[in-house]
């Protein structure tokens, strides 16, 4: 039977050593928790109005106006 080293791939915050399917794992999960923070950041800003609302709301006043002036004023 042929001996195989369990050497280590790296070492965790703490110190402690981690394999090399340990350290995959880790850099999967911060990458997931990264572009979780992206994700929820966008979402924060478009649900605190930093968005386009006021080119937005213009072209409905547009379009507003001029379906009234196509249908008499109102």
């Amino acid at each position: 039977m042929a001996y195989k080293s369990l050497g280590t791939a790296g070492k965790s915050a703490s110190g402690a050593s981690m394999s090399k399917y340990d350290v995959e794992v880790e850099a999967r999960l911060q990458a997931l928790e990264k572009g979780l923070a992206e994700c929820k950041a966008a979402c924060d800003s478009r649900a605190s109005g930093t968005g386009d609302d006021a080119s937005t709301a213009a072209k409905l006043e547009a379009v507003i106006d001029k379906l009234n002036h196509q249908i008499g004023g109102f």
